[in-house]
């Protein structure tokens, strides 16, 4: 291993085999992301007009009216919320996350529920989950069905709320159809669903009204970054939500492309994103990233991931106590994954110990850590370079 800013710091390093996780650090920066960072720490430049530039671009690439950038994924959930309880209506901002007299709920699919929908819960959303579990009984039934969608919907519902893997039902196209018939917005959480880069349209193509990107993740630009696109009169509300506005209204001046101050009846309060504000610096950081992304070869870069994948499965297969196998991109990866079981009859150690023990050492080793019920651990080849291949699977071996 090499020095780092980190052993400067006397804090431990960590070699990355579990993907892009935001406990540490989400992925690596691209070079000229992090150099377009530097250059933009060295002057000023009004973050309103950075967000307008954000927004064209953002707009290029997934092909929606509008885009923002806010401080993760996370942050542009809750800013989404925010528009779609509060839409124009100034009083109504400056009152979140109290939602008396606003429609506040949130319907969502019950399988959909996950500990990140707390981001529109933040706004002041009340979420209505619907469904059942009933796939999971191998009875045929759906865990969801388009008509208890339709049933949840009232008077009172500000959104439908989609968390979009390879596994969610019912399909997107169907929900979006169910909302739109009652005037109701889409808001779909695909913060790890790059690549595939086509996916920067994908859902703004099916009519989902407001989509968040994490920008941290495989587009490979600052963590504390996240994109949000979709309708334009809901970015912006989100703009106005998140924007500094502490101005005298005679010098209230943003930008066209982002607010048109025609439209309202003064200048807003400092809104409930004003927390999840995003600097110059990580501003020009993601959109050098996702120029970059966007101009990326991707077919070469998931083949680059696959011969990596089938490398360590391989060499680990030889351990008496390991199994491997090489998966495809699903679930919660989109990168080709090594799941690892582990025969804790032959093992001296279990793998919940075996996951804990490199997580212990320093440098610490992440792997994936979701399975461990089920024996088995996983490593994924996207942030961990063929140069540290070797340590990782020397570390492996040496704790069996």
């Amino acid at each position: 291993m090499t020095d780092s800013v980190y052993e400067e710091l006397d804090v431990p390093e960590v070699i990355n085999a579990t993907g892009t996780k935001t406990r540490i650090g989400g992925s690596l920066i691209r070079p000229e992301a992090a150099d377009a960072m530097r250059r933009a720490a060295e002057g000023f430049a009004r973050i309103s007009d950075l967000q307008a530039r954000a927004s064209e671009l953002i707009e290029d690439v997934t092909g929606a009216e509008a885009g923002y950038v806010a401080s993760g994924a996370s942050a542009c959930m809750t800013l989404a919320a925010a528009a779609c309880i509060a839409g124009d209506d100034l009083s109504a901002m400056a009152s979140l996350p109290d939602t008396e007299g606003l429609a506040d709920e949130i319907v969502v699919p019950r399988t959909h529920r996950t500990g990140y929908d707390h981001a529109y819960r933040v706004a002041g959303a009340e979420l209505v989950d619907v469904g059942a579990n009933d796939a999971y009984l191998g009875t045929g039934s759906e865990n969801t069905e388009l008509w208890e969608i339709d049933a949840a919907i009232g008077e009172d519902t500000a959104a439908v709320a989609y968390v979009q893997k390879a596994y969610t039902t019912p399909p997107l196209d169907a929900v979006v159809e169910v909302a739109h018939d009652n005037d109701v917005p889409v808001i779909v959480d695909a913060a790890a669903e790059l690549p595939p880069v086509e996916n920067l349209e994908r859902f703004v193509d099916l009519g989902v009204d407001l989509v968040a990107f994490s920008g941290g993740k495989a587009i490979r630009g600052p963590q504390t970054t996240g994109i949000l696109a979709g309708r334009e009169d809901l970015i912006r509300s989100a703009a106005l939500q998140h924007l500094d506005m502490h101005a005298a209204e005679d010098a209230y001046v943003p930008p066209e492309g982002v607010i048109d101050t025609e439209e309202l009846p003064g200048v807003p309060r400092q809104g409930i994103g004003r927390g999840m504000k995003v600097g110059k610096e990580e501003l020009v950081g993601m959109i050098r990233a996702l120029e970059l992304f966007v101009e990326e070869d991707h077919e070469a870069r998931t083949a680059e991931w696959r011969a990596r994948a089938e490398r360590i499965a391989g060499e680990l297969a030889e351990e008496p106590a390991l199994s491997t196998s090489v998966t495809a991109a699903e679930k919660t990866d989109v990168a080709p994954t090594v799941p690892v079981t582990v025969d804790e009859n032959e093992a001296p150690v279990t793998t919940a110990e075996l996951v804990r023990g490199l997580r212990e050492e320093t440098p610490r080793i992440f792997v994936g850590a979701d399975e461990l019920d089920e024996g088995r651990f996983t490593i994924n080849p996207m942030c961990l370079p063929d140069e540290q291949v070797e340590y990782v699977l020397e570390r492996i071996r040496a704790r069996l």
